[in-house]
């Protein structure tokens, strides 16, 4: 079978990778274009450009998946299945032009959490697990029917980080059973329900990651998991004296339930800083002060008095 792929982060990489080492026809990867990255701003290319690079594949970079250049290449191929991992929406044109059509691994349990950030919105909604489906491709986003689903439990100390990489290899594996069921004709593709209360997962702006203290702190330990590593979760202090406020992001945290007061610290200001939430605190374990690095919270109450502070 003549196999089209398109992605372009780690995700997309590990099922790449997984359909390569099992000797699958891969005629040639589509990823994003190289851009400028770091001080320097030097070209950087994609994960999957990368691997695919180092395995010797054919790879396309197009700016404009309309373009006829690009689509008349894609015909030239006659690819038989195309694969889509972690990339933009394709026009009708690049998925309906393979023979078997053109398949999705998306990171939940469709139809809940359609959209660009559903590992974030998992943690950050307090699900208890999520999981992974493929499912064919139409006019709108997340919606075809599908193939294969797969589920994973989300631990109580679960990050958006964690659990993408747990996410990236169980679906790994689950693109490869969908290829292998599409290859043996051994696949019934299944409707979307579209009757239930749908979860959705939005893009995520600076203004979802910011920190409401009078919310509880069951709602403020997932958002600040559901946003570590990546945007993160962030707040700010603001000196009693100046009046200028200082961002911090926050990263690692443990939460207790007892009582306290929105907004309110607790310090020995050597070894642990909490904040208080509508019912209870999160112990901060890991932060990082606007223009600093990341760093535990002891190294970071050396340098930082906050007894000159509140949040803000």
């Amino acid at each position: 079978m003549r196999i089209v792929f398109l992605g372009t982060p780690d995700f997309a990489t590990a099922s790449l990778k997984e359909l390569v080492e099992a000797g699958e026809n891969i005629v040639t990867v589509v990823t994003a274009p190289d851009k400028p990255a770091g001080r320097g701003q030097k070209l950087s290319s994609s994960s999957v450009k990368q691997y695919a690079e180092s395995v010797g594949l054919k790879i396309l970079q197009p700016t404009n998946l309309k373009s006829e250049d690009f689509l008349e290449e894609l015909k030239s191929l006659q690819p038989d299945l195309a694969i889509v991992v972690a990339f933009r929406m394709l026009p009708k044109a690049v998925w309906n032009l393979p023979t078997h059509g053109t398949f999705n691994l998306h990171a939940s349990l469709l139809p809940h959490y359609r959209g660009a950030a559903p590992i974030n919105w998992a943690i950050i909604n307090g699900e208890k697990e999520t999981g992974v489906t493929t499912f064919f491709i139409n006019e709108n986003i997340d919606t075809g029917n599908i193939l294969f689903q797969e589920k994973v439990e989300i631990e109580a100390t679960e990050t958006a980080g964690s659990l993408h990489d747990k996410l990236m290899s169980v679906g790994a594996k689950l693109v490869l059973k969908t290829v292998n069921a599409i290859k043996e004709k051994n696949i019934a593709s299944i409707p979307q329900d579209e009757n239930k209360e749908l979860k959705p997962a939005p893009k995520i702006f600076k203004e979802t990651c910011k920190i409401n203290w009078q919310q509880s702190v069951e709602d403020v330990y997932n958002l600040i998991r559901g946003m570590s590593p990546y945007p993160a979760a962030w707040s700010s202090f603001k000196n009693t004296t100046t009046g200028n406020n200082l961002s911090f992001k926050l990263y690692k945290v443990n939460k207790e339930v007892s009582s306290s007061t929105s907004f309110e610290i607790k310090t020995d200001e050597k070894s642990f800083l909490k904040i208080g939430c509508a019912n209870g605190w999160i112990n901060i374990k890991e932060i990082q002060l606007e223009g600093k690095k990341r760093m535990p919270i002891d190294d970071f109450l050396r340098g930082f008095r906050i007894s000159e502070y509140q949040i803000s």
